[in-house]
């Protein structure tokens, strides 16, 4: 399946059916009175969040939505039929921005939920709506509205509790396969993960959360380097990230310049995200000498005094137990959250994005930016 998380849309909402002008006539009135019915209302065009569904590939190959027109009205006051709204699922985690002015239309966080993103145009006048005493044969009716018609940009967030962040091949994968049933690309080369990756984490029956793994960061990713905005957005609907760093990078760089590295791209890329709550984990802990260990964790711990930190191996599973408790009891006792900030919080970051990037269409070039992989929520 491919895995899009940005498309362009040009959505056209139904035109109002024109009002009717008619005049009775019977048997026995030759000269009956105005009975030109009002036209139908167009339909709307509405998003509809649907949790199901975790990518925007339908929209890639559909990227004109038009509702139906209302039908014109008839005699004997007869009203037009109202043309039928659109209704079309999206992800939830879907935001809607108004391409030529890069306002929001809408945000789509949960199933169910039902947002009209362009109105159907009303419908016109008949020639009944017009008499009055002084006007007791009106020829005069109205057209129908056109509806709304806008160029939309639809972008998706992953939903998740624990987002993971840190440099290419710092075992952030690994460590989503080991604590949840996903089972996302690993090898040992960078930027092997291409795409947002989701798992569950089921400390036990009744406790769980989502746990969100992007792909790798690298220096300058909060201006585009390794599609680095590409990438930061999906950690905005994050509670709280775990920063991943290898004790003993293959490069032979210093974990704590990595840490700061990596960090300050996030402080670049939005403020908002970076005020998020971030742990650090210290990974690969298996294969350093405990002396070398406890030297770079007191390095590290010495950059956030405040912050907690804890040393896992995925691959001898050596601290994974205690640190998927601790997240799940930090997600636990953590004050909930009114949607509506959330809501502010995730246009903070898309905010920063917007202001980076300058609206286009998606082309068919693009498609050399989509990877085809298995996008599965367990």
């Amino acid at each position: 399946m491919l895995f899009v998380d940005e498309v362009t849309l040009e959505v056209t909402a139904g035109r109002g059916g024109d009002g009717c002008m008619s005049f009775h006539r019977g048997p026995n009135l030759p000269k009956g009175g105005p009975d030109g019915g009002n036209g139908g209302k167009g339909g709307d065009v509405v998003f509809r969040g649907d949790g199901s569904l975790n990518t925007l590939v339908d929209f890639k190959y559909r990227p004109i939505l038009k509702s139906a027109n209302g039908r014109q009205g008839g005699s004997s006051v007869k009203t037009g039929a109202s043309g039928h709204d659109l209704v079309v699922d999206v992800p939830c985690g879907t935001s809607v921005v108004d391409d030529a002015t890069l306002e929001y239309v809408a945000d789509i966080t949960s199933p169910g939920q039902m947002v009209v993103v362009a109105q159907g145009g009303h419908g016109g006048r008949g020639n009944h709506s017009y008499r009055s005493s002084t006007n007791r044969a009106p020829r005069e009716f109205e057209h129908g509205s056109p509806g709304e018609s806008k160029r939309l940009r639809l972008h998706l967030k992953v939903l998740a509790d624990v987002g993971l962040l840190g440099k290419p091949n710092a075992g952030k994968s690994t460590l989503l396969s080991v604590v949840s049933s996903s089972r996302p690309a690993i090898a040992d080369y960078p930027f092997t993960t291409l795409v947002p990756n989701l798992g569950v984490v089921q400390v036990d029956p009744a406790r769980s959360f989502v746990m969100a793994d992007i792909p790798g960061l690298i220096e300058g990713a909060a201006s585009g380097h390794g599609l680095g905005t590409r990438f930061l957005k999906h950690l905005s609907r994050t509670h709280l990230l775990l920063h991943l760093v290898e004790v003993a990078p293959l490069d032979g760089s210093d974990p704590c310049e990595n840490l700061t590295k990596i960090e300050r791209e996030v402080e670049a890329f939005s403020l908002a995200l970076a005020e998020r709550e971030v742990w650090t984990v210290v990974t690969k802990v298996d294969i350093v000498k405990d002396d070398e260990l406890t030297a770079t964790t007191e390095k590290l711990r010495a950059l956030h005094p405040d912050r907690p930190i804890f040393e896992i191996s995925a691959a001898t599973r050596r601290g994974v137990r205690e640190l998927t408790f601790a997240l799940m009891q930090a997600i636990e006792n953590e004050p909930k959250v009114e949607s509506d900030d959330v809501t502010a919080l995730d246009r903070d970051v898309l905010d920063d994005i917007l202001s980076r990037t300058k609206p286009r269409a998606t082309t068919a070039t693009d498609e050399d930016d989509e990877v085809e992989v298995i996008y599965r929520r367990d």
